[in-house]
C-alpha cells in the first residue's frame, strides 16, 4: 500500500469544509491547522482571478521529518502514511525545520508536534479521510497509488498532475489537478497583513508586535520592476532576486492562508557559542596534553577547563531550555532514533560530558593536593577529548544539514567554518589562563583571520543554490538582519576581536574572547534566523 490523496483544483471552491472537519475529527486547537485553504488572487477588476489550494502534510515517499526526528515520534508506517506518536515527542521542533511545506506544528495544549496523519485511525477500519468525507465537490480523492483499480490511481493517470517543491527530492504524495503556480510557489507575492481578507499575520518578523491593518508593507509592485535596493537584490548573494514583471502588473496577492510561528529563536546561536568554547578548549588541551610543547601548568588547565565544564553545563540548560516538552529530555538517551543528528548530538554531548568532566575533575583533585598526578589517565581522556570535543563542536552544522525545508542550512562550507570557530574559541579561553600560553593568543588571532576570509567569501560570493536560500542570504547580509551580520559577526566578532588578540595579555585576551562570543552570537542570530523568515506554504 502507498496511500496519497489528489486535490482537484478545478472542483475546489474554498469552502474549508476540509479543514473544519479535520478540527473536528482531530480535536486541533485555535491558531493552529493540520488542513488549510491557500487563497491566492490575481489581475484587477473586472479581470480578476481567485485559485484555492488545500494544503497539508504530503505523505512524502522520503520524509526529512522522519529522518531528523530524535525519538521516532514521526514515523512513516508500512503503507506510506507519515504518521506521528505524539507520547514520544519531547518538542525539539526540528520536523518543523526539516518540512520544506510547513505543514508541522507544536500543539499548544501538548506542546508536541502535530500534522496530518491521513486520518490513519479511519483508514485501518475502512473509513476515507474525514475531509474526504465532507467535500462537496469530491476536489479531494484519496487511496492507494499502488493499487492500478482505485480511482486515485485513474485519476493520476488521466490528469497532469503537479506537486510542490518538486525540487527538494521528498517525493510528495499529495499530488494537485490544475495546480495553479502562484499557489504552488510560496515567494510568488510578499506577505503582507492587508493581503489578507480574514487573517492576522502573526509572527510577522521575530521580536516585533504585528503591525496592524492599514499599515503593511505595500503590496507587489507593479511592472515597473522590483522595488528593492541593489544589496537587497542580492547582487552579493548568488544574483538578483527576481519579480516577474507579468506577475506584479497583475497585482498578486495571497487572500488568505495558514500563519506558522518560526520555531527556533535565540537559544539555538547562544549554545553554539557556548558549545564552541567547550568543545575547542578541551579539543586543544587534548592536543597539547598528547603532544607537548605547550607549557600549561596544573592552574591554568584547572582554571581554562573548568570554564569550559560551565560552557558545557549551560549548553545543556540552553537545549533543555529550548524543548517545548523538557520533562522527555531523557526520551533522546533511553529511545534514540539514530539517523537523527539531534539524537546523535546527544550522545557525543554526553560522551564529552564525561570525558572532559572526569578529566577536569582528577586534574583539579591533582592540583588541590587531594589525589596525586593522573598520569596513567591523563593519556587516555586526554585522546578521547580530542574527538568528542571536535563533535560537539560541528554536529550542529549537520544538523542544519538535516533541517531541509530551510535550503541556506545546506551550505557545505558550515562544518569546516565551525571547526575554525572552536580551535578560535578554544585558543581564547587558554590565552586567558596564563603568560605561559602566548601561543594561544596567536592561535586565536589566526584562526579568526581564516573565519572572516571564510565567512566572507561564502556568504557574498558563493552562488545558492536555490530561491529560498538566495533570499534568506540576502536578508542575513543585507536585508533584515544586516546589522547582526556586519556589526556583530563581521565588525565585533571578528575586527574587534582579532584586534584584542593581538594587544595580547590577559586583560586583551578576555576581551578578545567577549568580543568574539558576542560577534558569533549575532552572527549565529542571522544565520539562524533569515532562513525562518522564508515562507515555505
Amino acid at each position: 500500500m502507498n496511500y496519497g490523496f489528489v486535490i482537484d483544483n478545478s472542483s475546489c471552491i474554498g469552502c474549508h469544509a476540509c479543514s473544519t472537519a479535520c478540527k473536528s475529527e482531530h480535536h486541533v486547537p485555535l491558531g493552529v491547522n493540520r488542513t488549510w485553504v491557500k487563497y491566492t488572487e490575481t489581475g484587477r477588476y473586472p479581470d480578476a482571478r481567485r485559485s484555492f489550494q488545500v494544503t497539508r502534510c504530503n505523505h512524502c515517499s522520503n520524509p526529512p521529518c522522519v529522518r531528523i526526528c530524535p525519538t521516532g515520534a514521526m514515523h512513516q508506517r508500512a503503507d506510506g502514511i507519515v504518521d506521528f506518536d505524539s507520547d514520544a515527542c519531547i518538542g525539539c521542533k526540528g520536523c518543523l525545520q526539516a518540512c520544506p511545506y510547513d505543514a508541522i506544528y507544536i500543539d499548544p495544549d501538548t506542546h508536541t508536534a502535530a500534522k496530518c496523519n491521513y486520518c490513519a485511525h479511519r483508514v485501518e477500519v475502512g473509513v476515507e479521510p474525514a475531509c474526504v468525507v465532507v467535500c462537496p465537490e469530491h476536489a479531494i480523492i484519496a487511496g492507494d497509488l499502488d493499487d492500478p483499480t482505485s480511482e486515485i490511481s485513474h485519476v493520476v493517470a488521466k490528469n497532469n498532475v503537479t506537486v510542490r517543491k518538486p525540487e527538494q527530492g521528498t517525493s510528495p504524495k499529495v499530488f494537485y489537478i490544475q495546480g495553479h503556480d502562484i499557489n504552488m510557489h510560496p515567494t510568488a507575492t510578499e506577505r503582507t497583513p492587508d493581503s489578507f481578507m480574514w487573517a492576522d499575520v502573526l509572527d510577522l518578523h521575530p521580536g516585533e508586535h504585528p503591525k496592524p491593518k492599514g499599515t503593511a508593507i505595500p503590496p507587489v509592485a507593479p511592472s515597473s520592476g522590483p522595488t528593492r535596493t541593489p544589496q537587497e537584490q542580492g547582487l552579493n548573494a548568488g544574483g538578483p532576486i527576481q519579480v516577474s514583471g507579468n506577475m506584479a502588473g497583475h497585482m498578486v496577492q495571497v487572500g488568505y492562508n495558514a500563519q506558522h510561528k518560526i520555531p527556533w529563536h535565540w537559544q539555538i546561536p547562544a549554545y553554539v557559542v557556548t558549545k564552541h568554547i567547550a568543545g575547542g578548549t578541551f579539543m586543544l588541551l587534548g592536543v597539547a596534553a598528547l603532544l607537548g610543547g605547550i607549557p600549561f601548568s596544573a592552574g591554568q588547565v584547572v582554571f581554562a577547563g573548568g570554564l569550559a565544564v560551565l560552557m558545557s553545563l549551560v549548553t545543556l540548560a540552553l537545549l533543555i531550555y529550548d524543548l517545548d516538552r523538557p520533562d522527555r529530555f531523557f526520551y533522546l538517551l533511553v529511545r534514540p532514533q539514530w539517523r537523527s543528528w539531534i539524537a546523535r548530538a546527544a550522545w557525543i554531548l554526553s560522551g564529552f560530558s564525561a570525558v572532559t568532566g572526569l578529566w577536569w575533575a582528577l586534574e583539579t583533585a591533582a592540583w588541590l593536593g587531594i589525589l596525586g598526578e593522573p598520569t596513567t589517565l591523563r593519556p587516555l581522556l586526554a585522546a578521547l577529548s580530542i574527538p568528542f570535543g571536535l563533535g560537539a563542536s560541528i554536529y550542529t552544522a549537520f544538523l542544519f544539514a538535516q533541517a531541509e525545508g530551510r535550503d541556506l542550512w545546506q551550505a557545505s562550507h558550515v562544518p569546516f567554518q565551525m571547526t575554525i570557530h572552536a580551535v578560535a574559541f578554544g585558543a581564547a579561553t587558554l590565552a586567558i589562563a596564563g603568560p605561559a600560553t602566548e601561543s594561544m593568543r596567536w592561535l586565536f588571532v589566526l584562526a579568526m583571520l581564516a573565519s572572516l576570509v571564510v565567512t566572507l567569501f561564502a556568504d557574498l560570493t558563493v552562488p545558492q543554490a536555490s530561491e529560498l536560500a538566495r533570499r534568506a542570504a540576502v536578508d542575513m547580509t543585507w536585508g533584515r538582519y544586516k546589522r547582526e551580520y556586519w556589526m556583530g559577526g563581521i565588525g565585533l566578532g571578528h575586527i574587534v576581536a582579532i584586534a584584542l588578540g593581538v594587544i595580547g595579555g590577559a586583560v586583551g585576551s578576555l576581551l578578545a574572547l567577549v568580543a568574539a562570543g558576542v560577534g558569533m552570537y549575532a552572527y549565529n542570530l542571522a544565520f539562524v534566523m533569515a532562513p525562518q523568515e522564508q515562507p515555505n506554504s
